[in-house]
């Protein structure tokens, strides 16, 4: 029987320049149509991301500040 190694909580924000951005956008909208598992090192993790995980865009504003993420969901059990 495998054994899942224990994952700390991870709550990070990475700021990218715009060509690494559009570069890592174009390589999971490809695996997104291809129905193929998306692989990338975010801050130093490598993060496996199954065709199965749910994606949506999350909007949040309030007084003075905007925000948009584009969000992928997934059970660790995928």
């Amino acid at each position: 029987m495998a054994t899942q190694k224990k994952r700390r909580k991870r709550d990070i924000e990475k700021n990218y320049p715009v060509k690494q951005f559009v570069k890592k956008l174009r390589r999971l909208a490809d695996c997104i149509e291809q129905g193929r598992r998306f692989q990338i090192q975010v801050a130093g993790e490598r993060i496996a991301i199954p065709s199965t995980a749910v994606i949506n865009i999350e909007h949040e504003h309030d007084g003075s500040s905007e925000e948009l993420e584009f969000q992928l969901k997934w059970s660790l059990d995928d």
